[in-house]
């Protein structure tokens, strides 16, 4: 809807990038509160979280690359234009967790209780996020009577970007009011990937900026299909070993 924010000069302060750098502090920022607060090491949190961040920023921007691969194969020096939008979240969530667990092994970190720690405000950033999508134009609806007019697609669409932004920042207040009920070590973040997972599944139906394949589920429904399977056998793993530890 409004891709640039404002121009002065030579400088561009685009939506998208704005969005990605508020969503980035703001949740940097509550995470190390919220890390002080439980005792934990907060530089060792904070690295952590800049490790995740741009470990996620970089497996997004590659898998959404990869997915368009025709378009920047024409046009490379998009590639490094993240501020005109373009990840997939999906890429994101793999490769920052391959990041915190190689930081955390390194760093003789508790690994899922970290993850409980972090996984509300993985949440929170990308609802901010989805704000940012919504004024770029990019991961847009279906055309539809009730919604916005899209100049960048000359007719009014569905604003799912919106309606994921909600459904996220639900998830976080979910997730945060688990943190503070007793709950098994690791089942917050066990929660975000199974919520996550089901929330991008369904969400995809009413967006249209992806092919359809086989079964008419587009690819990023079966990288949930993966990730929530993911999710359920590590919620049975966590139980299966509390219960023999009782």
């Amino acid at each position: 809807m409004h891709p640039v924010i404002f121009k002065f000069g030579l400088v561009t302060v685009y939506a998208y990038g704005l969005m990605v750098f508020i969503a980035v502090v703001t949740c940097l920022n509550l995470l190390v509160k919220e890390a002080r607060r439980l005792g934990y090491d907060k530089d060792l949190i904070f690295d952590l979280g800049i490790t995740i961040i741009f470990s996620g920023i970089i497996g997004a921007r590659l898998l959404y690359v990869l997915l368009n691969l025709g378009f920047y194969l024409e046009n490379p020096i998009e590639i490094f234009l993240l501020a005109h939008g373009g990840l997939a979240i999906l890429g994101g969530i793999v490769f920052s967790l391959i990041s915190a667990f190689i930081f955390m092994k390194l760093k003789k970190m508790p690994f899922l209780d970290t993850l409980d720690l972090i996984a509300p405000y993985v949440v929170l950033g990308q609802s901010i996020g989805r704000i940012g999508c919504l004024l770029n134009g990019c991961c847009y609806g279906f055309p539809s009577e009730i919604g916005f007019y899209f100049p960048v697609h000359e007719e009014i669409l569905f604003p799912v970007q919106l309606l994921s932004s909600f459904l996220l920042l639900l998830l976080f207040v979910l997730l945060r009011i688990k943190q503070y009920r007793p709950h098994s070590t690791g089942m917050v973040f066990v929660s975000y990937i199974i919520y996550y997972s089901l929330l991008r599944f369904f969400t995809e139906f009413i967006r249209a900026d992806s092919s359809r394949l086989m079964f008419n589920l587009t690819v990023f429904q079966y990288f949930c299909i993966a990730l929530l399977s993911f999710g359920l056998w590590l919620s049975y793993k966590i139980k299966w070993k509390n219960k023999i530890l009782k």
